[in-house]
């Protein structure tokens, strides 16, 4: 127990005080005693100790105050008691809730800075997604068609068998169907129109010639649909972009010339260019075309001597099939045949995909292997 709260529990007259003037220094020690308490109560708790300390009514300074000095006072002392009881009274009151407020804002300002974000520190890295590979292989490919004058149309996966085969030039019992076995929907019975899965994207072809004339310049990128079985190469589902040019007086140099030019800006201008007879029902005459192997550099050998094992020795690579569109065709879509002329191409993204990045298997572009992704961001 301080020298102070001895004083608040003794009557006045045993601190030796009979005379109004010796009341002040008294009462400035008890103010500056609470002065010295008031600086200590930094928080909540320890606050509330204080205020009780000196206002509580059982054992509060005040009230001792009150009942030792005040109450058994002589008259004479009694009223400059009272008067000094009640201005510490004010002041201590007045300081109690400066205090309180003071201790409410900085707990509210410590709990702001708790809860700060501090935007000095790193952000939380986010992993960003890219383009699959065929993806990205579309869009070169399309770039490089769109730089020379071609346009980019899309349709419909599930096809009818007139734009899929007959428009096409291949009536219902040609015995090319067989290469092109597809997917057919189970339908209603009494539905008039069989349905199936694309196998080419050429029906889009014979879709836009309806509704355009000529010029005609446009590649169809797109997903189509065969029952082969899946192996390294071969796939129930794959991709392609396939062109077509019509126009008045189009030659097979023309064709020759558009088709040299994308695969030297898909390979490189290292590249070598050859054709080689083919046949297909809708073009006429038909080509397929070659390029030199970019792995071996058109040799046939690797660097120490072996047979390249991505063009088997031959140094050429098939890349796909195009020719002179047959005027056949054109019969479907009410061009005249004598007027204009045309060449068209199918060209198998997944195969273009696997000579350019060095993938012997078709099947990883449909594994959502993220190992084999993130090696094309």
């Amino acid at each position: 127990m301080t020298e102070h709260e001895n004083k608040t529990a003794k009557p006045l007259v045993h601190l030796g005080i009979t005379r109004p003037e010796e009341l002040s220094a008294l009462f400035a020690g008890l103010r500056g005693r609470f002065d010295a308490d008031c600086a200590c109560a930094h928080d909540e708790s320890s606050w509330k100790q204080f205020r009780d300390a000196w206002l509580g009514r059982k054992s509060g300074v005040l009230t001792q105050i009150t009942d030792n000095w005040l109450k058994p006072a002589t008259p004479e002392l009694k009223r400059a008691v009272g008067a000094a009881l009640n201005e510490l009274r004010a002041y201590v009151e007045a300081q109690v809730a400066a205090r309180r407020a003071a201790v409410e804002s900085g707990a509210e300002e410590s709990a702001l800075a708790r809860e700060r974000s501090d935007l000095s520190l790193p952000g939380v890295i986010r992993p960003v997604g890219s383009h699959h590979l065929i993806r990205q292989v579309f869009q070169e490919i399309e770039d490089i068609f769109f730089s020379i004058g071609f346009c980019v149309v899309e349709g419909p996966e599930i096809e009818t068998p007139y734009y899929n085969f007959e428009a096409l030039n291949i009536p219902e019992f040609h015995p090319v169907r067989d290469d092109m076995d597809t997917f057919y929907l189970e339908l209603p019975k009494g539905t008039p129109t069989p349905l199936l899965l694309r196998t080419h994207t050429s029906p889009m072809q014979i879709r836009t010639m309806e509704k355009q004339k000529p010029p005609v310049r446009v590649i169809v990128p797109g997903k189509v649909y065969r029952r082969d079985n899946p192996d390294a190469t071969h796939s129930f589902a794959f991709h392609q972009i396939e062109g077509l040019a019509v126009d008045t007086d189009i030659t097979f140099c023309d064709f020759t010339g558009t088709i040299e030019y994308f695969v030297k800006q898909f390979f490189g201008p290292s590249v070598k260019t050859r054709f080689r007879p083919s046949y297909f029902p809708f073009t006429e005459p038909s080509v397929e075309f070659d390029v030199s192997c970019p792995f071996c550099g058109g040799t046939g050998t690797t660097a120490g001597g072996g047979i390249c094992s991505k063009c088997k020795g031959a140094a050429w690579i098939e890349l796909f099939g195009a020719g002179m569109v047959d005027p056949a065709v054109y019969g479907f879509v009410n061009y005249d045949a004598k007027k204009v002329s045309g060449f068209a191409f199918g060209i198998g993204i997944d195969r273009l995909a696997m000579l350019k990045y060095g993938i012997d298997d078709i099947q990883v572009f449909f594994q959502n292997d993220v190992r084999f992704l993130r090696q094309f961001p």
